[in-house]
């Protein structure tokens, strides 16, 4: 097994020594399960036994040619309605169920066969395995200690081990993407967002690895508003930490209009996000990202739900985003629902804290870690807003991500469309290499003039 050094552990050896430790890694026993009856990272590799859900074989094969879909060939198994909807409840997050309900002549879920097409490089299953034994939760679970690159629990023994895993799962490790995000009014109108991103994880930085800022650093981000002209010129820069209680997120933000570059703590839990006409919290990007802190998770077990997956319709270079958003919701006619085991997790606010959401109910795909569907609920116990996550295995590089970032809020009738890059050329490119000084306010400066 690779031997890292201590610079490369995500969270340093110092703050093991000032927090308490909430869960050790599994055993050494526990961990040679992964890659035997365990995915390398922790997905039951049997089928179901109904046959519904294949057995997991290895995911997609890599290839070079990135949109082209494998399974173009194939037609729906069924679709589920509003009035067939009851049929199917025990696969149904109650979010999809309220979305069948309220769009009931205009929302379905065309049902394919099941794909476990998920794949991660072969490099990183050794790591994983090594992390299964090493790494730890510290701060009452509110940061993580000995974890190396990605996915530091592939054993999961609660909530907020299966929550880490979705936000530390493996996204490339440096990439740059140009995308759009459409806040879609009741009505279907709609004036597009463009935004460029750049992320990087520091082991993938093209400059050396610095311990004393790295150490508690989860990745890089800078973001840049591109279009329509009234936002463009806004940048935000976030320095991602892993353990958000003992060193808060640092972010800042150049203002254009001002020209100048702030402090912004406020880009935290549930202050609106970036650009978003209000239609989501800085939290709900990525479907969960930020501290865990003011929730208590509980991991409420596994269960088989209709997920968006394999996602290559809708990923197609020829779509125009007007053929994609429709009013309520995405045209049905390009999305892809499988039955995928997924992680249900509740989280429910903590007494005393504050946030929009009462209450969350995550669903996370075994095979990735990506949070597929996310229930909303606000203060009075009812149902708000719907995240969906349509994904599909970008093969270049081995990396099962977004294509459609979707939060439908059923009260309003409006939603918010990310990630959309149809239009985009090649949208996500995960080439590029940054350093450190592309990641600071003076970089930010520069990119706001």
């Amino acid at each position: 097994m690779t031997s890292y050094p201590k610079t490369l552990l995500i969270t340093s050896a110092l703050a093991l020594s000032i927090s308490g430790i909430v869960q050790a890694g599994v055993s050494a026993q526990e961990a040679a399960r992964l890659g035997q009856d365990l995915t390398p990272i922790g997905a039951e590799k049997a089928g179901n036994a109904a046959g519904t859900i294949p057995a997991w074989t290895g995911g997609l094969s890599s290839s070079a040619d990135r949109y082209t879909n494998p399974y173009a060939s194939e037609e729906p198994l069924f679709t589920i309605t509003a009035q067939n909807a009851d049929q199917y409840k025990a696969q149904l997050s109650p979010g999809q169920l309220a979305m069948l309900a309220k769009y009931a002549d205009t929302f379905k879920m065309h049902v394919y066969p099941t794909h476990r097409s998920a794949a991660l490089p072969q490099k990183l299953y050794e790591t994983i395995a090594q992390n299964a034994t090493n790494s730890t939760l510290i701060e009452d679970g509110n940061g993580i200690a000995g974890s190396v690159e990605a996915i530091p629990f592939p054993i999961p023994a609660n909530g907020l081990e299966v929550i880490w895993n979705h936000m530390t799962r493996f996204r490339g490790g440096s990439l740059e993407r140009t995308f759009v995000q459409v806040p879609v009014q009741a009505n279907g109108a709609f004036t597009a967002v463009r935004i460029n991103e750049k992320m990087a994880w520091p082991t993938y930085l093209a400059d050396a690895y610095d311990p004393k800022t790295d150490d508690n650093i989860l990745f890089y981000f800078v973001q840049k508003v591109e279009a329509p002209a009234r936002l463009t010129g806004n940048v935000l820069l976030v320095h991602e930490t892993m353990n958000q209680i003992t060193q808060p997120r640092q972010a800042w933000t150049y203002n254009a209009g001002q020209r100048r570059v702030r402090r912004a703590p406020q880009i935290a839990y549930d202050a609106p996000g970036t650009a978003t006409d209000g239609q989501r919290t800085t939290d709900n990007l990525d479907m969960f990202n930020g501290a865990p802190d003011r929730y208590n998770w509980n991991l409420v077990g596994k269960q088989e739900l209709y997920i968006p997956y394999n996602s290559f319709k809708l990923a197609d270079r020829g779509l125009k985003y007007d053929d994609i958003l429709q009013a309520g919701h995405l045209n049905p006619e390009l999305t892809r629902y499988e039955l995928h085991r997924v992680w249900k997790v509740e989280a429910t606010l903590k007494e005393g804290a504050r946030h929009i959401y009462a209450k969350r109910t995550f669903y996370i795909d075994e095979d990735s870690w990506q949070a597929a569907i996310v229930d909303h609920y606000d203060g009075r116990g009812e149902l708000w807003r719907v995240g969906e996550e349509h994904e599909f295995q970008y093969r270049d590089v081995d990396v099962p991500w977004t294509v459609a970032e979707m939060l439908y809020d059923l009260q309003s009738g409006r939603y918010l469309a990310g990630s959309l890059t149809n239009e985009e050329g090649l949208g996500f490119d995960f080439t590029q290499r940054f350093k450190h000084n592309d990641f600071t306010p003076q970089a930010i400066r520069r990119l706001g003039k």
